[in-house]
């Protein structure tokens, strides 16, 4: 089992020690403002604050109520697990992500999520996601998305 000076971090059988979750796993932020602290206490020192609710973040160790997690650009620190959701989100990257109305190229186009886009993952398929974004809907391929693992089915 890894180990920081906190503690246990990761299971031996890749599921986390206190939750007994699969790590790593993404999750998304409940709140609309969130600390990431430098080790899992409210004594150790604020790094930033994520201002963004819904936005996909990849839990990669835990300790205690604490979650450690990434975002899309590899940056995170520990967060409190209250500020944290088990709703799946993506972040678009890239440049437009056609929302088909099918799981298949070719399909009818319902919009375009623009980069940066936060959406709600309604069902994943191993090569497509089904996306919900500013009141748009539709199918999008998975290489166009960070906040879902390459071979992971959603229902």
């Amino acid at each position: 089992m890894a180990q920081s000076p906190q503690g246990p971090l990761l299971g031996a059988s890749g599921r986390g020690p206190v939750t007994q979750l699969p790590m790593p796993r993404f999750v998304s932020m409940k709140a609309t403002e969130g600390n990431v602290r430098r080790g899992p206490s409210l004594s150790h020192r604020i790094d930033w604050v994520y201002r963004r609710k819904d936005l996909p973040l990849m839990i990669v160790a835990e300790h205690g109520h604490w979650r450690r997690v990434q975002d899309r650009d590899g940056q995170g620190g520990w967060v409190h697990y209250s500020l944290l959701s088990g709703v799946r989100t993506v972040l678009v990257e890239a440049d437009e992500a056609p929302m088909l109305l099918k799981p298949a190229d070719g399909t009818p186009e319902n919009a375009r999520a623009q980069r940066g886009v936060v959406a709600r993952i309604d069902r994943c398929l191993p090569e497509w996601c089904r996306i919900r974004a500013g009141g748009h809907r539709g199918w999008v391929r998975k290489a166009h998305l960070w906040g879902v693992g390459p071979n992971e089915v959603i229902d």
